[in-house]
């Protein structure tokens, strides 16, 4: 499981989105990226979708989830 306290891009509050990690400042989940990535839809137009979150953001959240990955291996 992925420690996403250490990424900056992101937040969780137990009063919104039933806890679930979000891209900070924002409502929306984490995990709509990857559900987006899946879809084929690149991270520039995800970015463009949402516009609360910023392609800093999300290149962050990926950055974050390669070195957890790397760490775990």
């Amino acid at each position: 499981m992925i420690d996403w306290s250490s990424c900056a891009a992101v937040e969780r509050d137990p009063e919104r989105v039933s806890g679930a990690w979000v891209f900070r400042g924002t409502r929306l989940p984490v995990a709509a990226l990857f559900e987006n990535l899946e879809d084929g839809i690149p991270v520039g137009q995800f970015v463009e979708l949402f516009p609360g979150v910023t392609l800093v953001q999300a290149r962050a959240v990926l950055e974050h989830v390669a070195r957890s990955a790397l760490a775990a291996a």
